[in-house]
């Protein structure tokens, strides 16, 4: 059951809103010990983002010069391929750094623990310390978490360093970054693909739809309702879009 929370608003007046999950302590525990599960939304929306914004930037560009739709056709799959697989190799690159940086640390700290293992021993005394904790319950909490060698270094590289030990894979996250800035890319291209009438107008509302709808999803991770972070996409991507056609419309009046 979904619990609630009473949150002050306006000096007296309250309202009830719903937490985002149980706490009872069934759910508590399969929460925090449960598998958990690495989420490439956000690699999704990125690319998304990216894909859209480019490829519409190309056809507004080259429809602001007046060019033929077969070079928007031609330019805008070279956009979908040659950007998407870019991106994708650097949001995989990112990634496998991060992986990288945490494999090391891990490994730095296995090698400080059999080598030093007091002084390790007072890193942990000494974060707990920073946590309030003293006397024979801090000895206890630090004899607790050096008992087992994964908690403690994973304590260290929470506390010690800033970094989650949990990882993420770089190829899913790549891919997702690929895939999704291929086909929100390859929104804007539909029409002139399929040489629909006022084919413009039609990518117009389409990829307009799409950013609204990657802008309401990004509100998954921000306080922003839905409905503004998708308006807020949207103009976003209509900005960048009417710069391009308008940069477009004044390099066909010069070159003539």
């Amino acid at each position: 059951m979904i619990g609630f929370f009473r949150q002050p608003m306006h000096g007296a007046a309250k309202f009830l809103m719903p937490l985002e999950h149980s706490h009872s302590p069934r759910a508590i525990h399969d929460r925090i010990h449960g598998r958990k599960k690495n989420s490439y939304l956000g690699d999704w929306i990125l690319g998304g983002i990216d894909g859209a914004v480019t490829t519409f930037a190309i056809v507004a560009g080259v429809v602001g010069a007046a060019l033929e739709a077969n070079i928007i056709i031609i330019l805008g799959l070279a956009n979908l391929l040659a950007d998407g697989f870019s991106m994708a190799a650097s949001n995989y690159s990112a990634v496998k750094s991060d992986v990288d940086d945490i494999e090391r640390l891990w490994a730095m700290e296995e090698h400080h623990i059999r080598e030093v293992p007091e002084g390790e021993r007072e890193e942990i005394r000494q974060i707990l310390m920073a946590k309030g904790l003293s006397g024979g319950a801090l000895e206890q909490a630090v004899d607790a978490i050096t008992a087992n060698e994964r908690t403690w270094i994973e304590t260290m590289l929470v506390d010690e360093f800033g970094v989650l030990p949990e990882t993420r894979n770089p190829l899913k996250a790549g891919f997702a970054t690929f895939s999704a800035f291929v086909v929100c890319g390859a929104v804007p291209l539909l029409p002139f693909v399929f040489a629909i009438a006022d084919p413009f107008r039609w990518a117009v509302v389409a990829t307009g739809v799409v950013f609204f709808i990657i802008g309401a999803a990004k509100s998954l991770w921000a306080l922003t309702p839905w409905y503004r972070s998708g308006l807020e996409t949207l103009a976003i991507g209509l900005a960048a879009a009417g710069v391009a056609y308008g940069v477009g419309y004044w390099l066909e009046g010069l070159v003539g």
